[in-house]
């Protein structure tokens, strides 16, 4: 599968089987164009035909003379040969591996808190609710949770824990023990504890920030964009805006930290579809690591994206590319996470795949311990897969969720963009379709947005 684009005068050409990332002139463009419209076999075979220049420049109307055409010919078997350009699948064939595979558990999404300082209007938590009640996770619970995690990992080493709500400030003092716990268990375990917190920063101080900078190795700052973006959709409860109290705490941190092992992670509706002016805020402000996500919502939702909205979003998607390019020439960039793409590294064959690991490698902790296979499922009882005190009870649902991936997903197969985001959300999917094997629809429009887009910069910058 050979996907192409052109985007801010470049001319992408993306090899999907291999990865490959090719930008190429306007004839090889249009050459590779007619090729794709071939099967592989049939275009490699034209590729080795001594006519090939002279039919293609006929099927090209004659816009490119027959010497260039027969040196763009050249260059594009030079990739083939190389397995850079039109090459097969190679990844269906470890499906049954990747399926098969034996998993540990190696991340928990403990939901510290029930309750949340907030009332933000989109929040899928139901101001930390979660459709249930308001409660505090005990030191109690949080243990056993750790231990289950210790032991259910396996031989892995680096275990991963994210404190999350609601707000988890609000049960600040069990963070604190529970990470203590955690570095107690270290050594004799031989694993490594990375903690991760989520917050809206309403609690943020000195000492909290302290203890952060010393135990955690990642922070989520939520923060929507510009004041009057966050203060509508992220009040309080009594309606006045966060934005005030939380931004000067968020400096703090972020300075604190290097500038390096936090996000700022923003939600953008359809009453902010210019999101990249928030982006560009919060760059003005001094943050450098940055994430601003599309809301995921109800059709009736005031403020839900709907397909309508994609082509002003697409634009602002290139208008943010285009800001960060500048500010990359300006020795002024910044990191945007959904533009992050590695091109020499990368996920295992497995994470390519079958995604982030919901309901096998990864779990959610609810306050009295019950398991979901992620924080979105909480309150979903049918997906309910046990507790702290008895372990997993519903493999098959466990073993459901080990299944999916990009094949078993019929829109994925013949997307270019399945590699890089791996089949997407189960959550996401479940909601929109009742079906952890399907796909949420706008939210894949975007993504293969934001994947053209990143490509795009890597040629800008590199």
């Amino acid at each position: 599968m050979v996907h192409q684009y052109q985007n801010n005068g470049y001319n992408m050409i993306l090899d999907v089987n291999s990865g490959s990332v090719h930008v190429v002139d306007e004839p090889c463009y249009h050459l590779i164009e007619k090729l794709n419209e071939r099967s592989r076999q049939d275009n490699l075979a034209m590729l080795e035909d001594q006519t090939a220049a002279s039919v293609l420049h006929q099927e090209l109307g004659q816009v490119y003379d027959e010497s260039e055409l027969s040196t763009c010919i050249q260059d594009i078997k030079e990739l083939v040969e190389q397995g850079k350009l039109f090459t097969e699948d190679i990844y269906q064939a470890y499906i049954s591996k990747v399926q098969g595979r034996k998993t540990v558990v190696k991340a928990l999404c403990l939901h510290i808190a029930h309750d949340c300082n907030l009332a933000c209007k989109y929040c899928f938590a139901e101001e930390g609710e979660y459709r249930g009640r308001k409660a505090f996770m005990t030191y109690e619970v949080g243990k056993k949770a750790l231990d289950f995690l210790i032991e259910h990992s396996g031989n892995r080493k680096n275990l991963e824990v994210d404190f999350f709500g609601g707000e988890p400030l609000m049960n600040w003092n069990v963070v604190k023990q529970l990470v203590a716990y955690g570095r107690s268990r270290e050594s004799q375990e031989d694993k490594k504890f990375r903690f991760t917190l989520t917050t809206n920063g309403v609690l943020l101080n000195d000492e909290v920030r302290e203890f952060v900078n010393l135990e955690m190795d990642n922070v989520v700052l939520s923060l929507d964009g510009r004041k009057e973006i966050n203060d509508r959709m992220r009040p309080f409860r009594n309606g006045a805006g966060s934005y005030e109290r939380i931004v000067p705490e968020y400096q703090k941190l972020a300075d604190s930290r290097g500038q390096d092992k936090y996000y700022l992670r923003g939600t953008f509706t359809r009453d902010n579809l210019d999101f990249a002016k928030d982006v560009q805020h919060f760059v003005e402000l001094g943050f450098q690591q940055i994430s601003v996500e599309p809301v995921v919502g109800d059709s009736t939702d005031d403020y839900v994206i709907l397909p309508e909205h994609l082509p002003e979003i697409f634009k602002e998607y290139d208008r943010l590319a285009r800001f960060i390019i500048k500010r990359d020439k300006e020795r002024k960039g910044f990191n945007f996470f959904h533009f992050m793409i590695d091109l020499e590294g990368g996920p295992c064959v497995a994470k390519r795949l079958s995604g982030c690991g919901a309901g096998t490698e990864y779990l959610a902790v609810t306050p009295w311990g019950d398991f979901y296979p992620c924080h979105q499922f909480v309150g979903e009882e049918e997906f309910l897969i046990g507790n702290v005190n008895t372990g997993i009870t519903k493999s098959e649902l466990a073993e459901e969720f080990l299944q999916v991936n990009v094949y078993t997903k019929e829109e994925c197969r013949k997307c270019f963009a399945k590699f890089y985001c791996s089949g997407g959300c189960m959550a996401n999917s479940y909601k929109f379709h009742n079906s952890i094997q399907n796909v949420y629809d706008i939210g894949c429009e975007m993504q293969r947005k934001r994947v053209e887009c990143a490509l795009m910069i890597k040629a800008a910058t590199l």
